[in-house]
Parts: C-alpha cells; structure tokens; sequence
C-alpha cells in the first residue's frame, strides 16, 4: 500500500525577476513502512520535496495524496491537521523548546492534539514510553541545555513519535552530528521503524547512511533521476 502518491510535482520559487524551478515533473510513491532515503547534493530539491510530503508548502502544479487524501485543494487549516496528526518532523537543529525538560517537550504535541481527548496520565505514558524506547530515561528531566547533540536528536526523534503518526521525515538528520553518534542515531531510527511500523523519509547527501535505507531516491535538478 502507497502512503505517499506524487504526481508530475513541480515546485517554482521567485527569485528576484528569476523564476527558481525547484522541483521539475517529480513522480515519486512510497509504501507504507518504508525507511526510505532522499539523496542528492545541496540545491538538489531534497528540502523542497520533504516540505510537500510534509504539507509545510504546496507545489506549483501535480498531484500529492497522502495516506489517500488529495492535498493540493486543502484548506490551511486541513494542511495543520495533516502536519499535527499524520506527519512527524525531525529538524537538524532539533528545534526543542529550551524551557520544558525531556518528557515535557516529548508531551508537547499531544497537548496540540484537541480534537484527540487524552487524559494527562496517558500524555505521560505515552511520551515515558518513547523517551524510554530512545534510551533517555535518566535525562527525563533534563533541559536541552544539560544533553549532547546526540541526545537532543533523540528527543526529536521521541517527539516526532509520541502522536502515533503515519510518516516521520528527517531533513539531513546527522547532519550537526559526528560520525558515531549519526550512525547511532540512524540505528535508532531503523529500531524505530521495525517497532513502531512507521513509515521514514529522510534526507541526506552523505553516501554513508545509504546503508541504512530500505529504499533509496536519487534527486538532481529538482529531477528524480534513479531509485
């Protein structure tokens, strides 16, 4: 079963009195489960491509279904349900909130989720449950400040988790990490997947995570060019 459909993407971006073609004609699937990465080099489409499938921007002109809906006539406030309940992100710089400690950034998001009633009690077992399953629980009530790179992306990758979503996208997920601690990371995040039956995507331009995908999607020129 495809849980991302793509269509004759093409993504245009204005630069000055220039016309940027990010994406050009992108058709593009991925089944559910998959742990599937994006590879090309900077200004390739990688970013572009991963801000559609995650509905942080619309293309230009094609079609996108995700898990079966039509994205391309949603409204912004659909676009914000699909971001919140179907989609997970995983940021090179983490973007944790510096205030809140370990478990309550992990319980962040299911705090965003109104429309779900989850009693207090279930928020933080939910998100003990992950923060456990990352390997954190001595830090459970630390601040990001008290945590190494590697542990902040282990929070990420918690909080990308904790709302049960269908898709977690990583945009070069070790790319501010060093060696041993991305190749932690991206064993961690290939446990996730087996465990959790959620579907990855995530982008690199280094060769040597390669050998963690299941699926692999080769981008030039905002042009799949091989998968």
């Amino acid at each position: 079963m495809n849980i991302i459909e793509m269509k004759d993407i093409h993504k245009d971006y204005p630069l000055g009195n220039t016309l940027v073609h990010a994406l050009r004609g992108v058709d593009f699937s991925v089944k559910k489960g998959d742990f599937l990465s994006i590879i090309g080099p900077s200004g390739s489409g990688k970013t572009t491509l991963l801000n559609i499938i995650g509905c942080i921007d619309l293309p230009t002109k094609g079609s996108y279904k995700i898990a079966g809906e039509e994205i391309s006539d949603m409204k912004d406030v659909q676009m914000t349900n699909i971001r919140l309940y179907k989609v997970g992100f995983i940021f090179q710089t983490f973007n944790l909130i510096p205030v809140l400690n370990v478990l309550e950034n992990v319980e962040f998001p299911l705090l965003l989720m109104k429309e779900k009633k989850v009693s207090a009690a279930e928020i933080k077992k939910q998100a003990e449950k992950l923060i456990d399953e990352v390997g954190l629980t001595e830090q459970i009530k630390h601040r990001p400040a008290e945590l190494s790179g590697g542990q902040r992306q282990r929070v990420a990758i918690a909080r990308a988790l904790v709302t049960k979503p269908d898709i977690v996208l990583a945009d070069e997920p070790t790319a501010n990490l060093d060696s041993e601690t991305g190749a932690s990371i991206l064993t961690l995040m290939k446990d996730l997947n087996r465990i959790e039956k959620t579907t990855f995507i995530f982008s690199t331009h280094d060769p040597d995570v390669l050998k963690y995908a299941s699926h692999i999607v080769k981008i030039r020129d905002g042009m799949i060019i091989d998968e």
